[in-house]
Formats: C-alpha cells, structure tokens, sequence
C-alpha cells in the first residue's frame, strides 16, 4: 500500500450491498439487463459506504449535511 491508498472499512451487510449492486450494473453493462430497485435498507448502507468513499478522496457528497 502507498500513502495515496483510500481503504475503507465495511460491516459485512455493506460489503454485500456494494457488491450486490457492482455485480448488476456489470451485468446491466454487458448483457443491457434491467438494474432492479434495492432494498430501501440496501440504499441507505450504499449510501453511507459513497460518503465515506467521498469523504476518503477529500470529496463533498450531494447529500452530506
């Protein structure tokens, strides 16, 4: 690792989302296949995994506070 490196730290039920939703628009991608809607809980761990992604890169969220 470099100092440049971002790394997050994930609970496990926000890993799974974000490679729930990853996987789909990978799939979307490749195949033109539907992205389905998420959970309302899903949506709202992703949502905290981007401000911390966002926060790590010195990048102010759309919708921080």
């Amino acid at each position: 690792m470099t100092d440049d490196d971002i790394v997050l730290r994930l609970d496990r039920a926000s890993a799974e989302d974000l490679h729930e939703v990853l996987w789909l628009v990978g799939e979307h991608l490749a195949a033109g296949a539907p992205i389905p809607d998420l959970p309302h809980e899903a949506n709202e761990r992703l949502s905290g995994v981007i401000r911390s992604l966002a926060g790590a890169l010195g990048k102010r969220h759309p919708y921080s506070p």
